[in-house]
């Protein structure tokens, strides 16, 4: 069979080269550059990516001998029936390794043509190295690269205001674009580099923070023959993912037109206020997942796609997310329920093997982080307790009902099957003790008092949530898990 290369035509060697992104891997190829490929083939765009590996070791040379095309497929649910959709993406014109070609990475920089620069490093990406100088080639962290890559560029253009980047960094930390911001201007300060340099950094590029959400399975090893016979060619960069995409870019408006793919029909939001958009998704994909896995595990289901199958868990799910979740968001209520819509499908997706068990690690801080808040921010809109909420805090309290053995934790399911329940030592500590010394209702104070566990608050004030979580725990000891969700929901 032969390779893409022999058979499909790259489009980047005709465009001018706009985009430097830091990361070859699976994600951004899924994704930013997918959408990027999106603007060009619509006529919104104009541009080519270079890719740059931001570690010594990557695909770089495999991208390279594709002449930097390859296929994403995307597959999930849509309108209720599981879609397939295969893109070949054709806007990346090469991939750089600054480890052996470092003058390349600096050419990028003395650039005419580049516009914006796109970085996906990992979460520990964006943090400060001591040690890094402006003449290593490169620098180890990337802040510091940044910090090299756009003071030769200063020089270069002698400071031109035009001559700015847009910044759009992807790694997984709150305020990813403050943050990237913040290091380059330490390693500017610490390099002694002067304060006009600083100002051209700060007031002639732009920083923005971004959120991304979207499942990318990677590379299909295991399906090859299936995907190859489809595609008609062989693409050693494959990559999988669903079909749901969001990218959320906070900063001014006008900066969007400078990659303008929110004029495509990717799921592109420039806002200058991203906080409604995290708290939206936190609460309700975040927050409906820690809500319900453990009570699906503990009814026998393995995977999220199980539970979904399960007409009890989805009566469930939605009565969490449409009753007592979206209550307590900003955003209009058609965009929250449309989203909460986008979830449900993305949890019913035939082709992601979500495990339950993978999801329950450290449902302690998951359930302060992405369920408190909504339980706290119902009872202020109505004066009620949410009683979907209180069920599934009870279900954390039972899933971690277990016993310690050399450090080990683990608990019972009625079936009978032996599962791990991994969180920090002093959680799982708390747990056990307070599981073998306490009745239900002393269990249900203890773990809504302790106030290390929910911010400072002791959840006991919350007036009738003790004996709310009691009753479920008495009913969860004596009954199926099924048979008390059942009477919650009738």
């Amino acid at each position: 069979m032969k390779k893409i290369n022999e058979v499909l035509a790259p489009q980047a060697p005709a465009l001018k080269e706009k985009v430097l992104q830091f990361g070859e891997g699976n994600f951004l190829r899924a994704f930013t550059d997918w959408m990027i490929n999106k603007a060009n083939n619509q006529g919104c765009f104009d541009g080519s990516i270079v890719l740059c590996q931001p570690i010594a070791k990557g695909m770089g040379e495999v991208i390279n001998s594709q002449n930097g095309m390859y296929t994403l497929i995307m597959r999930g649910i849509e309108n209720g029936k599981p879609v397939e959709k295969i893109e070949a993406n054709t806007s990346v014109s090469r991939c750089i390794n600054p480890y052996e070609d470092y003058e390349a990475l600096l050419n990028m920089a003395r650039s005419q043509d580049l516009k914006v620069v796109i970085s996906n490093t990992t979460e520990a990406g964006i943090a400060y190295k001591a040690g890094d100088q402006l003449t290593d080639r490169p620098a180890q962290s990337f802040p510091a690269k940044v910090c090299a890559f756009l003071y030769e560029r200063y020089q270069v253009f002698h400071g031109a205001t035009e001559k700015g980047l847009l910044f759009l960094p992807v790694e997984l930390i709150d305020n990813n674009g403050v943050n990237l911001l913040r290091i380059v201007l330490q390693y500017a300060e610490e390099w002694g580099l002067e304060e006009n340099f600083k100002t051209w950094v700060k007031e002639s590029n732009h920083f923005c923070s971004t959120m991304v959400d979207r499942i990318v399975t990677g590379y299909p090893g295991d399906q090859l023959d299936y995907f190859y016979n489809e595609m008609g060619y062989e693409d050693k960069c494959l990559v999988t993912s669903e079909v749901f995409n969001l990218w959320v870019i906070e900063g001014k408006k006008e900066w969007a037109d400078i990659l303008p793919i929110h004029k495509t029909d990717a799921n592109v939001i420039w806002t200058e206020d991203a906080t409604p958009y995290k708290k939206r998704k936190v609460r309700i994909l975040n927050g409906g997942h820690t809500a319900t896995v453990l009570a699906a595990y503990l009814s026998g289901h393995s995977i999220v796609l199980e539970m979904m199958n399960d007409p009890l868990f989805e009566k469930y799910l939605d009565k969490l997310l449409y009753d007592e979740i979206i209550p307590t968001l900003d955003l209009p209520k058609e965009d929250l329920e449309q989203f909460a819509s986008d979830v449900k499908d993305r949890f019913r997706n035939p082709y992601i093997k979500h495990k339950l068990l993978d999801i329950s690690l450290n449902s302690c801080s998951k359930w302060c982080a992405r369920c408190m808040p909504s339980l706290l921010g119902y009872v202020e809109e109505t004066g009620k307790l949410p009683k979907a909420l209180a069920f599934s805090f009870a279900a954390f309290i039972r899933f971690y009902k277990g016993t310690m053995d050399n450090g080990h934790y683990t608990g019972i399911r009625a079936d009978g099957t032996v599962y791990s329940i991994k969180d920090d030592m002093e959680v799982l500590e708390f747990f056990a003790k307070i599981w073998a010394e306490k009745d239900a209702l002393g269990i249900a104070q203890g773990v809504l008092s302790n106030t290390a566990f929910w911010n400072g608050t002791d959840l006991n004030a919350i007036d009738g949530l003790t004996a709310l979580v009691t009753s479920y725990l008495n009913a969860m000891e004596e009954k199926e898990i099924k048979e008390v969700l059942a009477s919650l929901l009738a």
